[in-house]
């Protein structure tokens, strides 16, 4: 399949491990953060960590919109499907995310709450038009690749007078994640970044230049699959080894350095910055999220429900907050593979198709040594 098996051939996966074991430096150790949950499942699904020398190391980033969304937007949501006549919408991998009092959406749909999935901003449109006699609220989440079609869906239910949808918007912003995790006031060690592929599709490269100029950090675009992964590597290695510290583009068959200006303009019309905005790991992050403009506010489920500020701590022993941040592995959590499983999630790593311990578990990794 084309842009599919091509990216996927062993002949040239042994030749870029060649090619990688060749480069480095022997006296020195390569800290590279893939900052998207996917790049982790693809590192761990193909193996490319065992094609790596030993002194290449992998640092799992904050790059899953599920796991870094704050426990107390889930409780929102809960609280929102059981007290009042509302169908609440959301994506398949928010479903079984753990809330407070370890109750989740899944939990609460079980207990009669309307709870839906959806694989799109449409379907929650389309129940709305289908049930006028309830309040329907979209349960929005994502990076920069998701926005945009929550802000179609935005700009559709205005235009059509759908006064019984709303949106609990929670989308956040990956420059801004990237900037929390290299001013943290105990920052984790990260020579270089591999770059996420689908809101690189749709910001561009151009919003990373700031962290490679201010940081001296090489940044790499990285796509999924295994040798997008493997070449992203090698492109940050040889800078590294050259004391360059650039913004370059592996998957230049997908971005661009402008991006999708139309979807950025989509953004803009619908949405403005929050002033800050609780992530799961990283805490309270300035300019951070999003949320909609005063001339969509009759479409803001927090305005249009008096939404209160929830504040919930995770499982107690679960180290998925470290993890997103890139302090700790998932294998140094002890509660994963014993009480912490995909039937019997402690944290949000563990449910989500991006999480790293879901990736470690899928992959057959649980006891894997960095």
């Amino acid at each position: 399949m084309k842009y599919i098996s091509e990216f996927r051939q062993q002949d040239l996966a042994k030749q870029l491990s060649k090619a990688i074991a060749q480069t480095v430096d022997p006296n020195r150790h390569y800290r590279l953060m893939e900052f998207c949950g996917g790049h982790t499942h693809a590192i761990f699904r193909y193996g490319v960590q065992d094609l790596m020398p030993d002194n290449v190391e992998f640092i799992h980033g904050p790059g899953c919109p599920v796991c870094v969304l704050p426990i107390g937007r889930i409780d929102n949501a809960i609280q929102l499907a059981e007290n009042r006549d509302v169908i609440l919408c959301t994506y398949a991998d928010l479903m079984r995310v753990p809330a407070g009092a370890r109750n989740s959406l899944l939990k609460a749909k079980a207990n009669g709450s309307d709870i839906r999935m959806i694989y799109s901003t449409q379907d929650a449109l389309k129940i709305a038009r289908e049930n006028p006699e309830k309040q329907v609220v979209f349960f929005a989440i994502g990076f920069e690749t998701t926005t945009p079609p929550t802000a179609v869906a935005i700009q559709q239910a205005q235009a059509e007078g759908l006064a019984n949808f709303s949106v609990f918007c929670n989308h956040v912003l990956t420059p801004a994640a990237m900037q929390a995790i290299l001013d943290a006031p105990q920052p984790v060690a990260i020579d270089a970044f591999l770059g996420p592929s689908h809101v690189s599709t749709v910001i561009g490269s151009q919003p990373y230049e700031i962290f490679s100029e201010r940081y001296a950090k090489p940044i790499v675009i990285a796509g999924f699959e295994p040798l997008d992964v493997m070449q992203s590597a090698l492109m940050l290695i040889r800078q590294l080894n050259e004391g360059r510290h650039e913004v370059e583009n592996e998957y230049s068959r997908a971005v661009t350095r402008q991006g999708n200006l139309k979807a950025q303009t989509l953004m803009q019309d619908v949405f403005e910055l929050r002033p800050q905005f609780e992530w799961r790991g990283l805490g309270l992050i300035p300019d951070s999220a999003l949320k909609l403009k005063a001339a969509y506010a009759d479409l803001d489920a927090e305005h249009r429900f008096n939404m209160p500020s929830i504040q919930a701590s995770d499982v107690k022993g679960c180290e998925c907050p470290a993890i997103l941040r890139g302090a700790l592995k998932p294998q140094d959590c002890k509660l994963l593979g014993t009480v912490c499983t995909p039937e019997n999630p402690m944290g949000s790593c563990m449910v989500s198709s991006e999480g790293a311990c879901a990736a470690y578990w899928s992959y057959g990794r649980v006891r894997a040594r960095a």
